[in-house]
Parts: structure tokens; sequence; C-alpha cells
């Protein structure tokens, strides 16, 4: 099992978050073709090395589609060279951070539809939980300050594609890399003001600051943004814990850049691979989940079932329906869903409007997991990937992955057990 450590000096964005991680070892062409699965535009991704003050860090390179060959840094931000902000309408807007620079004006993509891309797709399931979760707070926190559904919300064209090959790449990093937690130190956002498609707005922006609510900052050494919606999305799905680096057993640093120099520090985020001992060995497999609860016995079969859909949409980790007998002999359905702490105010809206429930509990529960990766078989059908759990480099279980065999029984028209079992039979990973 690895952990994650975020040392955001210059605060943190999405491409700087993606280059450290790909700096940390994370496999650049996995990554890209995994996105490439996704029904996306044509891109290309690579990373730079370049200097940061005496540092050699990665810089993320990205080839979008209708930008007439350029190439250029992507980005939201202080260090980066493709930057959106959002209008009332959670429409985004290019605005100026430097030269080189181009607007583009595209279609827009609602957050719902990206979710739903997200779980539609043939990502890993832990890939699209995270990426779902990113996608989610965002588009929360966007609704809220512009007061609209946060399925609502736009992404313009470009940024759509800058947020989707972030976000998701950061997934992909994190999967490939095994790594289970992350933690993060105190986060800078800057100061001063940007302009914005209404005028000058603070930093941080109204949706940034949204984001980082509960999230401890730190001094800004530097004007402008330091700190993206994207990065900012990333602290709040995904981390667990935020302080100074302490009890933590580091094994690989990675550094990303961001496109700007200050003069008083580096323009990267660290991060920091390794083990976390703060709560002994047996905390290092464990990970806080939200449960919600709803008893209903008013509710349609067929009003249950979209609600599941609803759920998994916004970022469930699970959901499951139990028959309980309730009330005046009443028979009824208990819903459960398992989701992580960031997703707890908005997954518990959709159980109050969508189902007939007049209120939801919220307990807090430890998991143990195991340590997970991917191995990949070929069999008579097609490559199957095995998802691996292993406890303490213990093999206990390998498990083709279901989207893929179902893929593949519905390519070659054979049953969906023949394939599970030729996946089987060619895995050479036992317990």
């Amino acid at each position: 099992m690895k952990d994650l450590y975020l040392d955001c000096i210059s605060g943190i964005s999405g491409d700087m978050t993606l280059a450290a991680l790909i700096d940390l070892g994370a496999d650049v062409e996995y990554i890209k073709r995994e996105l490439m699965k996704l029904p996306i535009d044509d891109f290309d991704l690579w990373v730079e090395t370049v200097d940061k003050q005496g540092i050699a860090a990665k810089k993320l390179q990205m080839k979008l589609p209708e930008i007439d060959a350029h190439v250029h840094g992507i980005g939201e931000g202080h260090g980066h060279g493709h930057s959106h902000s959002h209008d009332e309408h959670g429409h985004s807007h290019d605005h100026d951070h430097g030269a080189g620079e181009h607007h583009h004006h595209h279609e827009h993509r609602k957050a719902a539809t990206i979710l739903e891309m997200i779980r539609e797709s043939e990502l890993p399931e832990r890939v699209k939980a995270r990426s779902a979760a990113i996608f989610d707070v965002i588009a929360v926190a966007e609704g809220k300050i512009h007061g609209i559904d946060p399925s609502e919300v736009h992404f313009h064209e470009v940024g759509a594609m800058d947020s989707i090959l972030d976000t998701i790449g950061i997934c992909l990093a994190l999967e490939n890399l095994g790594v289970e937690r992350l933690f993060a130190s105190p986060v800078p956002t800057g100061y001063g003001k940007m302009r914005m498609a209404h005028g000058l707005y603070p930093v941080p922006a109204p949706a940034t600051a949204e984001l980082l609510t509960g999230i401890p900052l730190a001094k800004s050494h530097s004007e402008g943004e330091l700190t993206t919606p994207t990065g900012a999305g990333v602290l709040k799905a995904l981390v667990t814990k935020f302080g100074q680096l302490e009890n933590f057993t580091v094994e690989r640093i990675g550094f990303g850049a961001g496109t700007k120099d200050f003069p008083a520090v580096p323009n990267v985020v660290r991060a920091l691979l390794g083990q976390s001992s703060e709560s002994g060995a047996a905390s290092v497999s464990r990970e806080t989940v939200h449960v919600l609860e709803a008893q209903l016995d008013d509710c349609t079969a067929e009003a249950c079932g979209y609600a599941m859909e609803v759920l998994f949409e916004a970022g469930a980790l699970d959901v499951y329906f139990t028959a309980v007998q309730m009330k005046k002999n009443r028979p009824g359905t208990l819903v459960t869903v398992l989701c992580l702490p960031a997703l707890s105010d908005r997954l518990e809206e959709v159980l109050l409007t969508e189902t007939t429930t007049f209120g939801v509990r919220r307990s807090v529960w430890t998991r143990r997991i195991l340590e997970r990766d991917f191995d990949a078989v070929e069999t008579p059908y097609g490559t199957v990937k095995i998802k691996i759990g292993r406890l303490c480099e213990r093999v206990l279980q390998a498990t083709p992955e279901y989207e893929d065999v179902a893929r593949l029984a519905r390519d070659h028209k054979v049953p969906f057990i023949d394939v599970y079992r030729a996946a089987l039979c060619e895995n050479k990973i036992t317990r």
C-alpha cells in the first residue's frame, strides 16, 4: 500500500499535480492509452524537464484540437499556459496569464455529461470513483456560487478538455502508482485580484474559495492565483488529512512545474510517495467512508432504480437496497449509500430529492482495504484486466474485470462465464 503527500509549496493545480505524479514514475503512456478510450477529441500529452530555481521539475505539455497545431502548457492558473474562469452562469472564460496564450470559443459541456461519460467508461472502478468525486465537488461549488443546480454547471469546451485530461489523468496516475491514501500540506491561495468575465474578482476566485472550505490555508508568498479550481477539487475530494509532513517514510519524490517564476519560492508542487505510520501499521490499510441510510415504504421500484443511477453518477462508491419491515407492519426498503466524506452532502441531497424519504442518517465508518493493482492476461477472446488484492505483499484476490469480460463476451457472442474462466485460466498470479 502506498500513500501520497502533496506538498503545495506554491499552491496546486491540475496540470502541475499530474506532472509531479509522472515525475514520481507514473507511466504517461498508460495514462494516454486509458484517456484515449474516452469519447473525447484527439489530443497528445507529454512532459518536459524544466528548471525552477535550481529544481529539475516536470512540466506537462499538451496538444489539443483546433489550436492550429500550437503546443502549449495547459492549466488554469498561475503556472499554466491556458486558463479558464467561470461567469455567474457556470460558463468558463479564458483570462490572460502570459504570452503565447490563445482564446477559443466552443460549445459547452455540462458537468452531468462529464460525470455520465466517466460512469459509462471502461476506466478502472477506483479511477472512475475518484474522477467523479473531483468533478462533483467542483460542480457543487460552482453551482452554489452561481445559484444553479450542480448538474447544470457548464464547462467551456477547451476547459472541459483540460479538466477531463487533468482530472482523470491524475486519477489514472494515482492508480498506476498504487496510491491508496492522500495527504497534503496547508495550501497557499495567492492574493490580489484577477480579471474574469464580469470584472475584477478577489483571489482566490469564488468557486476556489468555496472548494477550500475546511482546508487549512498557508501564507501566500506571491500575488496572483496560486491554487486553481481543479487543484482545490483534488484536495477537497481525495485528501484525507492536512498538515505538515511527519511519520512518513519517503520512497520517491516528484516535482510538477508551473509556467511562471516567483522570486521567493520555486513554482512547483512536490509529491512524495511512501508510507505513513501516523497511527501504526494497523491503520495503513484503512480509509474513512461515510454511510448514508434512508428507509422507504412509499417509493416505487422505478423511482428507487432511478435514484440508484443518480447516486452512482454523483460518485457513490456503492448503493444497495435491503428489504425491511417498518412500522405499522409495512414492508419497506432500506437504501444504503457508501461514499467518500467529501461527497456526503451532495449524496444526501440526491436521496432527499430523488426518493420519498423525510430524512437521511449519516454515520462515519472506517474500512480496511486490500492494496490493489492490475495485471492483464491474453485469452482466446482478447485482453482482460485482472484486479489483484494484496495484504502485506501476499495476494489474496485476483479477479477478472467485469467490463472487459462483458465486452469480449458480447463481441464474440459467447457466454460471459466462458470468457471469465478463460481469464482465470490464463492468470499466473496465485494466492
